[in-house]
């Protein structure tokens, strides 16, 4: 965790500081529940179901997840043995909305190639035809997914690059925050850009298959900031390889953190290690939040973000 943050939970508790980076494995996410009162997890430590039913009666009250992504916690199965699950909305949306241009940007105008090629030395100079890209402003976004992520992404194509915008999203959504449609999956697909931002979990698992790519233009680009496994990582490769789409851009990926070799072979695949939230006052504000979390429900108050 930043400084900040283990300074802000240093003034309430006594802390375990996990210095391994790499996910808890599920033996430690069993005894953490045994061990500690309370556990801020990360979102790849897999407090899967398995993990609630091997303990009966755990010390642990409270998961205050780090990020408002929770698919890696069976909510239910914290639920029913005494556990529960906080995360930290809102403080992730605009930094995960500009990776999204980000990747938006560097796979469409090639930039991720185009660095490769100076930094080998390969670049011989400008000329008119050289890493011809495909042109942002003006084109047609597809969002999948309308809740705060998806309309910041939305705002920004919209008035930042004139884009048109057309969304798919489960319920109805009253207030976009700019001029926009609401319309089926099949048509959202069909944009210039689609950009997937729906939470992750059993609901979501592959809604990107291959059925959803050849729904898609063969000169649009698919970005995925949300999670690895909404996109059948299969279908996809199959896809850019059968020129089925043009590109891809991806920040999070299904075997998080194994990337297929065959996407880091391909020049029209943008790949990011998971940057969604990687600013330093983003994950200070994400882990404030957690430990917000933490100290009301210890305090008996009303829990700010609870799952």
């Amino acid at each position: 965790m930043p400084g900040k943050v283990v300074a802000e939970a240093l003034r309430y508790f006594s802390l375990t500081i996990r210095e391994d980076v790499t996910p808890m494995t599920h033996q430690a996410c069993v005894d953490s529940l045994h061990q500690y009162d309370a556990v801020l997890a990360t979102l790849g430590d897999p407090y899967n179901a398995q993990v609630f039913d091997e303990n009966h009666a755990p010390r642990c009250r409270l998961l205050a997840n780090f990020g408002v992504g929770y698919n890696h916690i069976d909510v239910a199965a914290a639920k029913r043995a005494g556990v529960v699950v906080t995360n930290t909305p809102g403080a992730v949306t605009d930094a995960t909305a500009d990776i999204a241009l980000t990747l938006m940007l560097m796979t469409a105008r090639r930039a991720g190639e185009a660095e490769r090629m100076v930094r080998a030395g390969l670049w011989e100079g400008w000329h008119p035809t050289q890493l011809l890209g495909a042109h942002m402003s003006g084109k047609s976004i597809g969002v999948i997914g309308m809740g705060r992520i998806g309309k910041a992404i939305a705002k920004r194509a919209h008035y930042g690059f004139g884009m048109q915008v057309r969304f798919f999203n489960r319920s109805p959504v009253a207030n976009p925050g700019m001029p926009s449609e609401q319309v089926d999956m099949e048509e959202a697909l069909a944009a210039d850009f689609v950009v997937i931002a729906v939470p992750g979990g059993p609901e979501t698992r592959h809604l990107i298959n291959a059925e959803a790519l050849s729904q898609m233009k063969p000169h649009a680009f698919l970005i995925n900031i949300a999670r690895g496994d909404i996109v059948d990582e299969a279908a996809l490769i199959d896809a850019l390889q059968n020129e089925v789409i043009a590109g891809a851009g991806l920040d999070v990926y299904e075997h998080e953190p194994v990337v297929a070799p065959a996407l880091m072979l391909m020049e029209n695949v943008t790949l990011l290690p998971h940057l969604g939230t990687a600013a330093l006052e983003v994950r200070e504000a994400m882990g404030l939040m957690a430990v917000e979390n933490l100290h009301a429900f210890f305090e008996g108050k009303p829990l700010p973000n609870q799952v």
